[in-house]
């Protein structure tokens, strides 16, 4: 019954969810297809105002995630997402009607409003159907869809761009191949959300494409998976040699999902641990207050800029980084979509290593790496070998799209309670503030000099990330060795009682010494934090 189930939540709702976010990835960068095709041409805008517009749209993307994924755990997956997909389908539309600045600044103020809370809300919910050692290589298929989205925009621009006339047509009455861009994939977004009301269950158990056995075992598995962990990092405390602090425990799917948890389980079960909505002030407090969610998206942000820039920009790129071979807007979208395909695909390779080894730090790295050499390639061409630097951008969009997700999966695998899960998950998307520095770094005067600097600044920040991922194991191994520690001097009543409760007495690690000195620990009482610590805060919980 495990091996149906997974197969059915494989086959009817993870391609659903990811074709929901490829459709979210293309009406973010359609905006760069545009542009190929004589967009602020046709409008009298300039490049410069694109460059504005995409910058003000990812300020106010970043400054809403966390309000966005707050509101999507609010009222649930199944009403706020397709919700939100309707109406920014609907202005994605609009763009045909831009004629002034203000309008392209509205209409994507408008989106990055509505895209805000997509992203944590959507993957708060798949981690709800599947269990830890399940996850990653789920998510790579989803986040992969942001590469795909650069292979489907290309190919999509190139068959339109081929078919209808460009900004050079002397026909002022037939409709530019960049309307009909915008209005193909608004009208592509809006038909998938309208299906998404129906499409998508509430929670586990009711899901409609499952039979009642099968509803039951979803349930059951993910609570079985909730309670395994707890105990097997309670294990893993008696064992200090074990220290890898991004691996993850398989759960047996044979076992009961009763058996031997005692007062853990009648905690656990008290709950639908797949409700895809339910959110408190603690939650909120909890991850707002955790230091390892602040340390993650400085090295976020900085590992995020490649991907986030080359998402939007790439198609434009390609065709000013070429300008001897004269690009039509069809064949320099066409050549955008094979370094997001090999995105794709290494992506994928990646997120199914790492599932298999169960460890997230050593894929992120090795990520991180192939883009440090893509980035370095890129530096060290001649400006004016282009096939050199296209191979270049195939090996940096290779090493692009890793990262992030590893560090979605770990947040996910390491928050037990949903709630808490959600706001940091939407805090961890404030990383697309990687979008706003790629409109910094990306500008028309740095054209002809063949973006030398700014791939340079980008080799710089990718190196400061990988610097930061190494550090970030070291802090969570310290951590584990404290509470190693700590739980030596404790008997079995102490174990368990803190494990349920997290309120027995210990000393304080150097970190809550620090934010107890700093006075946050009584600024977050004040604003109604309470007393004892909780889900992955206990000391029973190994990272």
């Amino acid at each position: 019954v495990n091996r149906r189930t997974v197969r059915k939540l494989d086959a009817i709702l993870l391609p659903f969810l990811a074709l929901l976010f490829l459709l979210n990835s293309l009406d973010k960068s359609n905006i760069g297809n545009a542009e190929t095709a004589g967009f602020t041409f046709d409008t009298g805008l300039s490049r410069k105002d694109v460059n504005t517009s995409m910058a003000v749209f990812f300020f106010v993307f970043v400054l809403l995630q966390p309000v966005g994924a707050a509101l999507g755990r609010r009222y649930g997956m199944q009403r706020y997402v397709p919700t939100c997909m309707s109406l920014w389908g609907l202005t994605t539309i609009l763009h045909i009607f831009v004629r002034k600045r203000w309008h392209l600044i509205l209409l994507r103020v408008m989106i990055a409003t509505l895209e805000s809370g997509f992203y944590p809300t959507t993957v708060s919910y798949m981690s709800l159907f599947y269990t830890k050692y399940e996850f990653a290589v789920r998510l790579g298929f989803f986040y992969g869809m942001t590469a795909v989205s650069g292979v489907v925009g290309g190919i999509l621009s190139w068959g339109i761009f081929s078919e209808f006339p460009g900004h050079d047509n002397d026909d002022d009455h037939g409709w530019k191949s960049w309307e009909v861009l915008f209005l193909i994939e608004g009208c592509m977004t809006m038909t998938v959300a309208l299906i998404g009301f129906l499409w998508l269950p509430r929670s586990a158990d009711s899901a409609w494409f499952l039979n009642p056995e099968e509803r039951t075992w979803a349930e059951a598995r993910m609570r079985q998976d909730t309670i395994s962990s707890h105990e097997a990092k309670s294990a893993m405390h008696e064992d200090p040699i074990h220290e890898e602090p991004f691996e993850e425990v398989e759960l047996d799917p044979d076992e009961p999902a009763d058996s031997g948890t005692g007062g853990i389980n009648s905690v656990v079960s008290a709950m639908s641990v797949t409700a895809d909505s339910g959110l408190s002030r603690q939650d909120i407090l909890s991850a707002v207050f955790s230091y390892k969610i602040w340390y993650l998206l400085i090295c976020n942000i900085l590992s995020a800029i490649p991907a986030t820039a080359f998402g939007v920009l790439l198609p434009i790129l390609v065709k000013e980084l070429s300008p001897s071979l004269k690009l039509s807007p069809a064949a320099s979208n066409l050549l955008s979509a094979p370094p997001f395909a090999f995105g794709a695909i290494v992506l994928f390779i990646f997120t199914a290593w790492s599932d298999r080894s169960r460890t997230r730090i050593v894929p992120i790295l090795s990520g991180l790496v192939l883009l440090l050499a893509g980035l370095a390639m890129t530096v060290l061409s001649p400006v004016n070998n282009y096939w050199l630097r296209y191979v270049s951008l195939c090996v940096l969009l290779s090493g692009s799209f890793i990262a992030s997700p590893l560090t979605v999966a770990w947040l996910a695998n390491n928050t037990p309670e949903q709630g808490k899960r959600a706001i940091l998950l939407g805090i961890n998307g404030w990383g697309n503030l990687a979008g706003v520095f790629m409109q910094i770094l990306f500008t028309p005067k740095d054209k002809d000099r063949g973006y030398i600097r700014s791939f340079t600044i980008l080799l710089v920040c990718s190196l400061a990330s990988f610097v930061g991922f190494v550090f970030f194991r070291i802090l969570l191994l310290r951590e584990n060795r404290f509470r190693d520690n700590v739980l030596r001097g404790w008997s079995e009543e102490e174990k368990e009682r803190e494990q349920l409760l997290g309120d027995v007495p210990a000393r304080d690690h150097f970190g809550h010494r620090l934010a107890k000195r700093c006075g946050i620990l009584a600024f977050a009482s004040r604003l109604g934090l309470e007393d004892g610590r909780r889900g992955d805060e206990k000391l029973t919980f190994r990272y």
